[in-house]
């Protein structure tokens, strides 16, 4: 009973942000289209078109571009989704919404968690109905790996959210937003093994590739999806080394946006 009073304060204003968040996609079905329709039209239009003329150096079990871009891709719609839905937090200070849930009680961890997992959880449900689509290019997966997979997703769409909640909240327009967006997000993304493997890169940017985070976030998701099989890339961190950095990475990043979004 002693808990209930500390409990309740921050639990309360958490799901209440997860299900606006909820809502608002359902009422902004647009959504889906940029943030699950771009990524697709791009796997499909590079995969296919490199599909014969790229081989993957290091493979050990003849894996081709589509099958070898798939994890990245998956990983750019948790990115996408989590860019589309933390903007809002932009539009939510111009209507006013922001400021009457800061004037609130509700702590502000909670109105973190509420916005990072509204987020996650729009982002997961996406991808997974894209990791469907991988019996149609010859990648099967066991219940084992689809649960590794969804491990792996919920985590990394938490991170990746929690780094759009830490951007977009001292921006004051879209158009700033978008800017990091092109400037960081997505060259985080292109370097982080999802586009080619550092194998094959240049010695700089092998090195960005090796400090980049999101490398072990694309690395842990094409370990679980090719759970048990020789479908794997040599170059790429162990599946110890990229869970545990993929995991601190996340932590890192949610308490970096909940001191973000403390300061007054």
């Amino acid at each position: 009973m002693s808990d209930a009073p500390a409990t309740t304060p921050w639990l309360l204003p958490t799901v209440s942000l997860w299900h606006r968040e909820m809502t608002r996609f359902v009422r902004q079905r647009s959504r889906i289209v940029g943030a699950l329709g771009t990524p697709i039209v791009f796997w499909l239009l590079i995969g296919s078109g490199l599909r014969d003329s790229f081989r993957m150096p290091g493979t050990d079990g003849g894996l081709n571009y589509l099958q070898y871009a798939f994890p990245g891709t998956i990983v750019l719609i948790l990115l996408f989704t989590a860019i589309f839905s933390t903007i809002s937090i932009i539009e939510d200070r111009r209507e006013g919404f922001l400021q009457s849930v800061l004037a609130s009680p509700a702590p502000r961890s909670a109105i973190v968690m509420g916005k990072v997992l509204g987020s996650a959880s729009l982002a997961v449900i996406q991808a997974v109905l894209f990791l469907l689509l991988a019996p149609t290019i010859g990648v099967s997966f066991s219940v084992a790996s689809f649960l590794a997979v969804l491990a792996a997703l919920i985590v990394l769409s938490i991170g990746l959210s929690a780094l759009g909640v830490l951007i977009a909240w001292p921006m004051d327009s879209t158009q700033g937003f978008h800017a990091v967006m092109n400037l960081f997000l997505m060259p985080m993304w292109l370097l982080s093994g999802a586009f080619f493997p550092a194998s094959g890169a240049s010695s700089w940017l092998s090195w960005i590739m090796a400090v980049n985070p999101l490398t072990y976030g694309v690395a842990t998701v094409r370990h679980a999806l090719y759970w048990g099989s020789d479908q794997t890339l040599a170059s790429d961190p162990s599946l110890a080394v990229s869970i545990s950095v993929t995991i601190g990475a996340t932590l890192v990043v949610i308490a970096l946006a909940t001191r973000c979004v403390s300061r007054r």
